[in-house]
């Protein structure tokens, strides 16, 4: 291959942006299988690029030597746990080719740092390898198409911004100045600095050969001056500068002024946690005859955890209790081959499924590692998901009895809730009822976690346990697991209305004088389902964020809450509790259980019939009305009326802003030069006179002709600048041009507009093709004086020609 200035400097801008998309990929990465895999691909993508060109080889043999190559070095390189025996290789390149099409989805649902696990290095072979070789060929191109580099490039850098992670990179902090994103910001200062770097060299290398191409056809040598040269290098640097300027100044407004998007906040398990039912709401569904006692599954180790979670629910609405699987939720991603779990005792426990359904995951603590056994380890593994900020899990497939794994986790110890201070506000949380309100503000003592736990202490004295609406004869399962129950009905649901028909009667009772002779304050009837809900809005009251977890306990030390045995966790070992989070940022458990020992009063049924003279109506039983939809949640009273939510429209705003700023900064200088060229003509066009229009006519036609890079000799008249261009209407335009200036004929209106009606054919005939003519309405070349534009003198041979004379 030839050597030449153009080669050299595009194989410097292509070596720039494979440094610089190594760089942006490798927080996605963070391992040195990464750093063998960019070194080893830009060699052999180099190669690639140098055997094709020397060889004038086609599109054809570059796919054929890439897909050799990819297939050759893949395994080594993108799957080197499959380094091995014959079986081994024969699943690394099944392995590879299925990362070819999948690989960049599996690549946004795994937890970053994903090092070398299975076939996710795939992705960033097949940019550095196919990427690379496309940039060199495009960059050694002579043509026009050496300008296809620069979104080659761009789509390279942009594969670790793009694919990485939801953060960006900590502000950089000097003496007073704090500069967001530093990372992120010179990447995209390099980046674009580079480009233009590089275009505006290849677009004054074109020029200068150009001009040889015509001193050797025509044997005119032209001459460059120095203040044409100067004027070029100063609009250059002009525009790198502002250029940088805007990039230093809007990536770091952009992203402090809002949260990173990336694609890996459009995957995951979502569409199947939108999908699920609410675990709160399906509470009741695991006491019924028949489910109670089945074993969903079983949890043991030598260190196992107090608690295994199943679901971990964070936003209400009012209505139910569900996870937030939302875009600004907490993400599931996937767990490579492990995670660092922070700090906390370290338990491993084996769990094996039973009845299990839905897409939870037992699980406990902070994840470290899963591994999955028996013959459908490879599809769980696949369906596995792990929320790091919920501490939960989930299984996109389906369980199936005998499913095993193994997990491994850190339980962070947990501060006492009565030592706790709230860090204040609770997003998202629904307005609690008025009587829910109104019973915290009666009894609450002290403050912070102690005031919490009081209530909650009291809440759950004065509730009962009761998991049904009919169950009089108190056969039911669930009702002969709990010593000396007696039954009292109640309503499912955990609606705002339910709760506040709960504390509704909590208030009743407490008003009651005999409640105070007997002791007996107990009210509020219903179990975790509701209990749970109810604690979570009076933590929120009182400044705390709150969510709700249905799991089971392995271990307890109150005796009124339920624990899975040794032979495994059945349906109605299944709790619900509420966490917290305290200043420090810890999530503390707080059982909510109602107590089954002491049962509601009785005292106003049991209550003598009146003595009047009317007939005393039998004794009936009272139908419970269902609960009150949530439209009917304030007992009465109407919430005060709130401010619409505007921030949808703000959030629109900055982004619309923000966005037509940076439109303005790139399609600003080209809609500048557009509009100049457009007063212009218009003011030619428009003259008083038809002569002086005829006149404009011919200046813009010269203008024309400029813009598209046929340039005439400074000393030539009307005539010879026709017959240079040799186009159509030429001699037409130069005889009437002529005529008009110097002859004293009248110059008549249609004589104007025939003469300008030729110009625009002539300057559309200029610029064949769009892109021809985009390049010609952008130019600059027609704004600088015919005396000072880059060729204004010539010398044929070596007598130099006289002083340029003016044409008009």
């Amino acid at each position: 291959m030839r050597r030449s200035p153009h080669v050299t400097a595009g194989s410097l801008y292509v070596g720039v942006s494979v440094l610089l998309a190594a760089v942006a990929a490798w927080p996605i990465y963070r391992s040195e299988a990464f750093l063998v895999l960019v070194g080893v691909a830009t060699l052999l993508a180099v190669g690639i690029a140098v055997l094709v060109t020397w060889r004038r080889w086609g599109a054809g043999a570059t796919a054929g030597l890439l897909a050799g190559a990819f297939f050759v070095f893949g395994i080594p390189l993108a799957v080197p746990g499959r380094l091995g025996g014959p079986s081994e290789l024969i699943h690394g390149l099944g392995e590879l080719a299925a990362g070819l099409v999948v690989g960049w989805k599996d690549l946004l649902t795994v937890q970053v740092p994903v090092g070398s696990y299975r076939n996710l290095l795939v992705p960033a072979l097949v940019v550095f390898l196919v990427g690379t070789t496309l940039a060199l060929r495009a960059a050694w191109r002579s043509d026009a198409g050496a300008f296809w580099a620069v979104p080659v490039s761009l789509g390279m850098v942009g594969f670790g911004l793009l694919f990485g992670r939801t953060e960006v990179s900590a502000p950089l902090r000097i003496g007073p100045m704090t500069f967001p994103a530093p990372v992120e910001t010179t990447l995209g200062v390099i980046w674009l600095v580079g480009g233009v770097l590089w275009l505006s060299w290849r677009s004054r290398e074109e020029r200068i050969r150009a001009l040889r191409r015509a001193a050797e056809s025509t044997g005119v040598r032209m001459r460059r001056t120095a203040p044409a040269d100067a004027r070029r290098l100063a609009l250059g640097v002009g525009m790198i500068a502002v250029g940088a300027l805007a990039v230093g100044l809007v990536v770091p407004a952009a992203v402090a002024s809002a949260p990173r998007t990336v694609l890996r906040d459009t995957t995951g398990p979502q569409v199947e946690i939108s999908r699920e039912i609410s675990p709160l709401a399906a509470f009741r569904a695991l006491f019924v005859d028949g489910t109670f006692g089945q074993v969903l599954f079983s949890a043991t180790g030598e260190t196992p955890p107090e608690r295994v979670r199943l679901a971990v629910l964070d936003a209400y609405d009012g209505a139910v209790f569900r996870t937030d699987a939302t875009t600004s939720g907490a993400p599931f991603v996937r767990v490579p081959a492990g995670r660092d779990a922070g700090d906390g005792e370290l338990a491993e426990v084996d769990v094996v499924i039973g009845a299990l359904e839905g897409i939870w995951m037992p699980s406990a603590g902070s994840l470290e590692r899963v591994d999955f056994g028996g013959g459908r380890a490879v599809s769980l593994a696949d369906g596995f998901y792990y929320s790091p900020d919920l501490s939960a899990a989930v299984q996109t497939g389906t369980w199936a009895a005998g499913d095993t794994y193994r997990l491994r986790a850190a339980v962070p110890a947990v501060p006492a809730l009565s030592e706790a201070s709230a860090p204040g506000g609770l997003k998202g949380m629904t307005l609690a009822p008025a009587s829910l309100r109104t019973w915290v503000e009666e009894h609450t003592t002290g403050t912070g976690g102690a005031a919490l736990a009081s209530l909650v202490e009291l809440l759950r004295a004065r509730g009962y346990l009761s998991h049904a609406l009919i169950g009089d004869d108190g056969s039911a399962e669930w009702m002969r697991d709990l010593d000396d129950y007696r039954f009292a009905p109640s309503a499912s649901g955990h609606s705002l209305a339910r709760i506040d028909d709960m504390f509704a009667a909590l208030a009743e009772r407490e008003a009651d004088p005999r409640a105070a002779a007997t002791g007996n304050y107990v009210a509020a009837i219903g179990d975790d389902e509701q209990f749970a809900t109810a604690v979570a809005l009076i933590a929120g009251e009182l400044g705390f964020p709150a969510r709700v977890v249905v799991g089971a306990r392995l271990a307890s030390s109150d005796a009124g809450l339920s624990v899975c045995a040794d032979t495994g966790c059945r349906s109605g070992d299944i709790s619900a509790w509420v966490e917290v989070r305290a200043s420090t940022g810890d999530w503390i458990p707080i059982d909510v259980t109602p107590q089954h020992a002491q049962a509601p009063s009785r005292d106003v049924t049991e209550q003598p019939d009146p003595t009047i003279g009317t007939a005393v109506r039998p004794a009936t039983v009272d139908e419970v009305q269902p609960p009150k939809p949530a439209q009917e949640d304030t007992a009465g009273t109407p919430p005060p009326e709130e401010a619409a939510d505007l921030g949808w429209l703000w959030a629109t705003l900055r982004i619309t802003a923000w966005s037509l700023g940076i439109l303005a900064v790139v399609a600003g200088p080209i809609l500048l030069v557009i509009t100049a060229k457009a007063l212009r003509r218009r003011r030619r066009r428009g003259a008083d006179r038809p002569a002086d229009r005829v006149a404009g006519g011919w200046e813009e036609y010269l203008d024309a002709a400029v813009d598209a890079g046929r340039r005439a000799p400074a000393a030539s008249t009307r005539t010879e600048i026709a017959a240079l261009h040799a186009s159509p209407g030429a001699a037409v335009l130069a005889t009437s041009a002529d005529e008009a200036v110097f002859s004293a004929a009248t110059v008549e209106e249609r004589d104007a507009d025939e003469f300008w009606r030729i110009v625009d054919v002539e300057r559309r005939a200029f610029a064949p093709g769009f892109w021809a003519r985009v390049r010609a309405a952008v130019s600059l070349r027609s704004f600088v004086p015919p005396g000072r534009r880059p060729a204004p003198q010539m010398e044929r041979g070596s007598r130099a020609s006289q002083t340029p004379r003016h044409t008009t």
